[in-house]
């Protein structure tokens, strides 16, 4: 292999970090080569086709891993658990965690964007060197790497987690009378590693945002956001005294909002009735 001086230090920073040594290096490299490294070539080149693969070998582990460790939960409080662990915010946090925003190779596209789309490839990155490690140690390889990474944050109380965070949301809000509304409102990086910030409205009001690599994730991580600070938003769980003067500062504001609108009215009608005496004069 014919490899450039970044190649060479990063591959070898990810074995490090790995604490594994592969036979084929070809594997740890497209894990950790970002697609904008290798336009023009094959796909095997980058760790777009790792990460399909490292996917589903990194859900059969956690599935497992839940499914022997938590003997009275049902199918609904393992799923939860799963959904949890391998979703992009967790797998981007240990993947940043172990520093492999270091090791990854990014090409000149990337350059001066401020490696917007790092959080979709910490992720990306995890998952690939997941298929790496299986492809070239096996499963027991794989699965050890899981376990020290990603597995200690494995607990009950994920199970609790709300499994469908925007149903949740609904139904949290709809007993006030509100129905939440979900706006795209920032999409990062490049057309081939896009990331999508969305954020959550309750009518004109602007709630907490969600960051995920399709519009639906980022959605679902906004209304999982916003469950979290329901009492910064709504006043949930505050005393009364708080709750009180939380609400006389909304109603304060409506009243000043309403008097600098009806204001701006006055003057506007004036500015017309004074527009046409001087046309008639």
């Amino acid at each position: 292999m014919n490899l450039t001086a970044e190649q060479s230090e990063k591959l070898e920073r990810a074995e490090e970090i790995l604490g594994y040594t592969f036979k084929e290096k070809q594997f740890i490299l497209s894990a950790i080569t970002h697609p904008s490294a290798t336009e023009g070539r094959s796909v095997r080149y980058s760790y777009e086709r790792l990460e399909f693969l490292g996917d589903s070998v990194l859900g059969a582990i956690v599935a497992d891993a839940a499914f022997e460790r938590f003997h009275e939960l049902d199918e609904g409080g393992l799923t939860r658990i799963k959904v949890a662990l391998v979703s992009g915010a967790s797998l981007s946090d240990v993947a940043s965690g172990l520093g492999f925003a270091d090791i990854i190779v990014f090409g000149s596209s990337e350059t001066g964007t401020g490696k917007r789309g790092l959080h979709s490839a910490l992720e990306n990155v995890y998952e690939a060197v997941v298929a790496a490690l299986y492809l070239d140690g096996g499963t027991d390889v794989a699965r050890d790497f899981i376990y020290r990474t990603l597995i200690p944050r494995m607990s009950e109380e994920l199970a609790l987690e709300p499994e469908n965070p925007k149903s949740a949301l609904q139904e949290k809000l709809q007993e006030d009378g509100i129905t939440p509304t979900y706006k795209l409102v920032e999409t990062q990086g490049p057309p081939h590693d896009r990331t999508f910030v969305a954020q959550v409205f309750a009518g004109n009001q602007g709630l907490a945002r969600g960051t995920g690599r399709t519009k639906k994730e980022a959605e679902s991580q906004a209304a999982k956001s916003t469950l979290a600070r329901l009492g910064e938003f709504f006043g949930l769980g505050m005393d009364d005294t708080a709750r009180a003067e939380k609400a006389a500062a909304a109603k304060q504001a409506k009243a000043e909002k309403a008097a600098a609108k009806a204001e701006e009215k006055a003057r506007k009608k004036h500015e017309k009735e004074r527009h046409k005496q001087l046309k008639q004069g």
